[in-house]
């Protein structure tokens, strides 16, 4: 399709475009706002009503032959760019002076670029692995060409190492290249500014010489029919190498078997005509390498022990002989080999072939082996001595949660058997019998259950399946609170005051167990059954318990109880006696009965002196009555007698059967009464007392 087909179609389309549009506001529209060089652009413009339009390019009226303006109709008109040129790139103004008078513009930019081309940029390159290796992106692009690197999807920047560098031609450099750097590579170029760009994708191979590995240079086997040898050899590079095997001329090669990629080589009924040298070559484009093995076949020493293994308490006595065969006749010796020990104590010894041990201690324990060597290879037998574990010497106790932890800093020495169980003891004083536990040597090492927040004294022993070994030194410990209560407060009995009837004692917190204290308690009582108990609380930050009205010369038990949000301690108590009272009585001694006893007292002497004041005023009260019981009761004539009328003899009072002159004093009452139980007799009229009444 010609260009010129192309504007047609593109000028109506616009006009059809234009056509819909009934808004009265000018409007313009480009056929696409990037050109590129030598391609044609069309700009129209709709005024909002009939008038004049004329066309400018950045402020200045279109005068370039290539350009070519058009009215469409009235209130329409086009702008044909035509073959673009980079310097058209701007702004272009439509401006419509309307027959109402009034003039009204708008504008559209234009950018013309010219075309992303790439140049000599090859999209697949091979490179030799540890290279400084350069990947180029020759780009070309008016106004200008920004490049950007991208691998795998991902964007390419200066990584951490500096090994992927932009250099200034924006070809991308890379340092040291490794067998990860391989894959896909992408170089993005972009008109700066505008969203036009292309993009070029490149393949990156890293090709590296053949590696080959093995695990033993020296192979050696024993001739025989049953005897198998494989040798492997461990091959890398990239391309992968392809593999082959060199073999000794007299090897059989019908006993021969390899893998797939013929990395490793399997010899069957392996005899003297397969000793010598093998050697694994790995060949790819890059290069080769080879590697050797030497298979030694030849008759192997032979060793026999007279025992194997044998086990013995401390302090017995071992012997164990060695016989040793082979050609060439080997030499031989005894090694230790478990654990890694000399066999320089005096107490063991080789007698010609024969390994003596005296008097066995738990370090003796383990595997000694028998080594026999000749130009032939060497051989082994081992034997294992067992004996029991020794003590435990470097041990970290920790207290745990109403238990006690233990951790083996270095690993007992176990006799040559391993360590099946561990013993662990506890008590908390050193009179008292041990309580032990017995754990299996791969569980933790625990002593539970404890009591929360006590003083232990912790020890540990190992066992074996020869027996038990000998423990460790005492460890003391101070345990934690199951749930994480607080430890009890801890009293300072050397700060005791104690005067008479108070009490004060100072006290410390000393483990909070994890949570702060809330809050104290103090119970205390008569150390007796029967008592109840007195309780209060203490703020957190008490340090000092006081307690005062108590019983004088009385035993109390007192028990001081911490509290934090997880619970209460065990308590801390103690029991102290209160002093007596002082003898000047400023300290009163009473209780409830001497309280009681005081009141009736005073209560008795207001009762006799208010009976009194009554007996003395209106010959009334509990007095008057026993007067009157005492003394009898008065007469009709004894007002008269107290007043001189009448005469004594008028009148006689009987006391204790005899008759008595009134104005006599009788004499006076014995306890019992008298004899014929007369008694005097008062009366408690309101007539006046004579004189002897």
């Amino acid at each position: 399709m010609s260009s010129a087909v192309k504007m047609m179609i593109a000028v109506s389309a616009l006009i059809f475009l234009f056509c819909t549009l009934t808004d009265a506001k000018m409007q313009i529209i480009s056929s696409k706002p990037d050109v590129k060089v030598s391609e044609d652009s069309l700009i129209l413009c709709k005024a909002g009503g009939e008038g004049e339009i004329s066309w400018q390019k950045d402020g200045h009226d279109i005068e370039e032959e290539h350009m070519e303006v058009d009215k469409v109709d009235e209130s329409t008109s086009k702008l044909i760019i035509k073959a673009a040129q980079l310097a058209d790139s701007g702004t272009y103004t439509c401006v419509c002076e309307f027959d109402s008078g009034h003039n009204d513009e708008i504008s559209t930019n234009i950018y013309v670029y010219e075309p992303i081309k790439f140049h000599q940029t090859t999209d697949y390159h091979e490179f030799l692995l540890a290279d400084t290796v350069l990947v180029p992106c020759i780009v070309t692009g008016k106004p200008e060409v920004d490049v950007t690197w991208y691998r795998n999807g991902q964007s390419v920047g200066s990584d951490v190492k500096n090994r992927f560098v932009i250099l200034p031609d924006k070809s991308l450099q890379i340092r040291k290249i490794e067998r990860d750097d391989e894959g896909s590579y992408s170089c993005k170029a972009t008109i700066t500014g505008r969203p036009v760009s292309d993009m070029r994708n490149i393949s990156v191979v890293v090709n590296a010489p053949p590696t080959v590995k093995i695990h033993e240079e020296v192979k050696r086997v024993l001739a025989g029919p049953e005897m198998t040898v494989t040798m492997t050899c461990l091959v890398s590079g990239a391309p992968q190498p392809v593999i082959s095997w060199t073999f000794p001329i007299t090897a059989d090669l019908s006993q021969f078997q390899y893998n797939s990629d013929k990395s490793e080589l399997k010899i069957n009924t392996v005899d003297r005509r397969f000793n010598g040298e093998y050697i694994c070559t790995a060949k790819n484009k890059i290069s080769e390498k080879s590697a050797t093995i030497m298979l030694d076949v030849s008759e192997h020493p032979l060793v026999v022990l007279s025992q194997n293994e044998t086990q013995v308490e401390p302090g017995g006595r071992v012997i164990v002989s060695c016989s040793v065969s082979g050609h060439p006749t080997p030499t031989f010796q005894w090694i230790r080999k478990s654990p890694n020990l000399k066999m320089t104590s005096n107490r063991t010894t080789v007698v010609e072939s024969d390994l003596i041990i005296e008097n066995v201690i738990p370090s003796d324990g383990g595997i000694y082996s028998c080594v026999a060597e000749s130009s032939a290879g060497s051989a082994s037998n081992d034997f294992i001595l067992q004996t029991w574990p020794d003590k435990p010497t470097q041990v970290t106790v920790k207290p745990g949660a109403a238990a006690a932890n233990f951790f083996l800093d270095v690993p007992v020495v176990n006799g040559g058997s391993n360590v099946t169980a561990y013993v662990l003891q506890w008590r908390q004083r050193p009179d008292q019998s041990w309580s032990e536990k017995v754990v299996l040597a791969d569980e933790p090492l625990v002593a539970a259950p404890l009591l929360p927040y006590t003083s232990y004294f912790v020890r540990v022993a190992a066992q074996n399946s020869i027996g038990q070994g000998v423990f460790s030194k005492d460890y003391t410990i101070h345990t934690l609170g199951e749930r994480g209560e607080p430890d009890r407060p801890f009293l300072t009995s050397d700060d005791i005051k104690l005067e008479e009837n108070t009490f004060s004692i100072p006290f410390k917190q000393q483990d909070t167990g994890g949570s702060p204290i809330i809050h104290y308690v103090i119970r205390y009582r008569p150390n007796r059954e029967d008592e109840e108990w007195r309780e209060r609380e203490l703020p957190s930050n008490a340090t000092n318990v006081f307690l005062h009205d108590l019983h004088y010369k009385t035993e109390y038990h007192v028990e001081l109880f911490s509290v934090n949000r997880k619970g209460r301690s065990n308590p801390a108590a103690f029991n102290f006696t209160t002093l007596m009272a002082t003898a000047d009585g400023r300290k009163s001694g009473i209780g409830k009965g001497g309280v009681v006893g005081i009141v009736m007292l005073i209560f008795l002497v207001l009762l006799i002196a208010v009976d009194a004041t009554c007996c003395y005023t209106n010959h009334c009260g509990m007095l008057m009555y026993l007067a009157v019981k005492l003394f009898g009761r008065k007469t009709p004539g004894a007002k008269s007698m107290e007043e001189g009328e009448g005469t004594i003899s008028n009148i006689d009072v009987k006391l204790n059967g005899l008759a008595t002159p009134r104005g006599s004093i009788p004499k006076q009452q014995t306890q019992n009464g008298a004899q014929n139980m007369v008694q005097s007799e008062v009366t408690c009229d309101k007539a006046p007392l004579t004189k002897f009444e």
